[in-house]
């Protein structure tokens, strides 16, 4: 699994003009695939008099999931390009629609190529990404007496608390980096005197 990748901040469109065309590049986060079909779908209903609406999107951590479509321009020069240009700046769960309305004057193929994966580049640099870090989930079991102080510890050391459930024991859900697991151990086990409960979980990612 990827330690970590970057995706989209937010939604959000950025516009160029290259030689009279207008180049509207649209970004979102996309979790999964029909999320990106969903987001591309909305963009050609809004932008359905434009003259090419090409997309590319990249889901999973590992970029598992690659799809791009040139819309109508000659094969290769807008798709791809704006693909490898998610590729290039590491972005995961994340689609990219770039509309172009024809302003009369023809690009070429380098020319296009460019375009495209330029405009893909100028919005992320424009709306921004995050990157999310991947972590292990652990869940603390705590008595009540000690409960408070071990989630302020743990609020003061950066540590982020993802959910408290009371019960006979207070049970704490947190998130931890692979590489902090045994040192977290010895300092649960400082703070609570023993005993607390460590019970470690599945693999997620946050932001980092």
């Amino acid at each position: 699994m990827q330690d970590e990748y970057r995706t989209v901040a937010r939604p959000g469109v950025h516009e160029t003009e290259i030689n009279r065309s207008r180049f509207l590049c649209a970004l979102a986060p996309a979790a999964t695939e029909r999320e990106a079909q969903d987001f591309i779908a909305s963009v050609r209903k809004e932008h359905a008099d434009a003259t090419h609406n090409c997309w590319a999107y990249v889901i999973g951590a590992d970029a598992s999931v690659q799809k791009a479509s040139d819309d109508g321009e000659p094969g290769g020069t807008a798709g791809v390009p704006m693909l490898q240009m998610l590729l290039r700046r590491d972005v995961r769960y994340a689609v990219a629609v770039v509309t172009r309305y024809y302003g009369g004057v023809k690009l070429g193929a380098g020319g296009l190529i460019r375009a495209y994966g330029g405009a893909v580049g100028e919005a992320l640099d424009v709306l921004g990404t995050i990157t999310r870090r991947r972590f292990r989930l652990a869940t603390v079991t705590v008595d009540h007496q000690r409960a408070g102080k071990v989630q302020n510890d743990l609020r003061a050391t950066g540590r982020e608390v993802r959910d408290v459930r009371y019960g006979q024991e207070v049970t704490i859900e947190i998130g931890l980096p692979d590489a902090d697991v045994a040192a977290f151990r010895g300092w649960l086990a400082d703070v609570t005197a023993g005993t607390a409960g460590l019970e470690l979980g599945g693999e997620a990612y946050g932001d980092a």
